[in-house]
């Protein structure tokens, strides 16, 4: 099943559309550690058209982010039109996404994202009015309904497939479900059976062992990785191994991963004008790099207080000099 843009294997593995996280020096990093397709976080239809400023900053993207999509979201079929030919025009991705799967009560409320599940006849008119907006590929991003009494993912799916999108990522929860109880699986096994374009399962892989599993158990066509990409971006290198039966490139040391950070950190800085802002907002990533490692509590608290990037340096020294590696060793 053919993608409508290049990648470089069989299965191609997905760094998720994330809020937040998938900004370009994330994307960037995944790209090196084996994703094979990034997407940029949502972007508001009516932000892009009315070029606010904020949100056209974060279209920003690097020739070494290909393939790239945009995701956009809106309930308006005419601003997301807008929205997909100004983005067609002005950034030249490889595609552009629709994003019916975002569960958070300030998009829904406003029938975005998952709200628009509610109405499979304005997720058709919004997906026909993207085509029409752009000569660029249009995939979307779906959950298995708005409710459970709603799920109906192959109904969805084939109303999305009939609409014109050239491929399909589900996160088989329903909106309703928000990131409770678990992804159903068999959910992206029955879409990728009806459907005649390629799917892409996306929920619960937290592992590189789960990212081949979703594969084995569902035959989708491709893997998108979401939550299990933070703080472990080798997770790509690793389910590529796994995928393709090669060696697994063992799990980074506790100095590899250090290492990574900072080369993320400094990504970071050479990206955004804001540094203190910058600095602020990457704490969450540091939380991650260092999770599960022994005293990463104390760890944690010390790097969730910085202000500025020059102090992680000084905090991961500090770690790496105290017998807290021992540890590890003997782990």
């Amino acid at each position: 099943m053919r993608f409508p843009y290049p990648h470089d294997h069989a299965v191609p593995l997905f760094l998720a559309p994330m809020a937040g996280v998938s900004e370009s020096p994330f994307r960037r990093l995944c790209r090196s550690w084996g994703a094979d397709v990034v997407v940029t976080e949502f972007l508001s239809a009516e932000g892009i058209r009315r070029e606010n400023e904020a949100t056209l900053s974060k279209l920003r993207f690097g020739p070494d982010e290909r393939p790239i999509g945009v995701q956009i979201f809106g309930s308006d079929p005419q601003a997301m039109q807008d929205a997909a030919a100004f983005v067609t025009d002005v950034f030249q991705p490889d595609f552009i996404d629709i994003n019916f799967g975002c569960p958070v009560k300030k998009v829904v409320k406003r029938n975005g994202g998952s709200g628009c599940l509610k109405d499979l006849s304005l997720v058709q008119d919004i997906i026909r009015a993207v085509v029409r907006g752009t000569p660029l590929p249009v995939t979307c991003k779906i959950r298995s309904g708005w409710s459970e009494e709603m799920r109906d993912p192959v109904t969805i799916a084939l109303r999305c497939q009939d609409a014109g999108v050239r491929a399909i990522a589900l996160h088989p929860r329903t909106r309703t479900q928000m990131y409770t109880g678990h992804a159903h699986w068999d959910e992206i096994a029955a879409v990728k059976a009806a459907l005649s374009i390629p799917v892409i399962g996306n929920g619960d892989i937290k592992t590189a062992e789960d990212a081949a599993r979703m594969r084995r158990e569902t035959g989708c066509d491709g893997v998108m990785i979401a939550r299990g990409s933070f703080g472990q971006p080798w997770i790509f290198k690793q389910a590529r191994a796994l995928l393709e039966g090669t060696p697994v490139p063992a799990t980074p040391s506790v100095e590899e991963r250090f290492a990574i950070a900072l080369a993320h950190a400094r990504m970071v800085q050479s990206y955004e004008a804001d540094l203190v802002g910058a600095a602020l907002e990457f704490r969450k990533h540091l939380g991650w790099y260092v999770k599960g490692l022994p005293n990463s509590a104390e760890l944690r608290k010390k790097l969730h207080a910085v202000n500025n990037f020059a102090e992680v340096e000084g905090i991961f020294a500090e770690y790496l000099a105290s017998g807290w590696m021992r540890e590890v060793g003997a782990a």
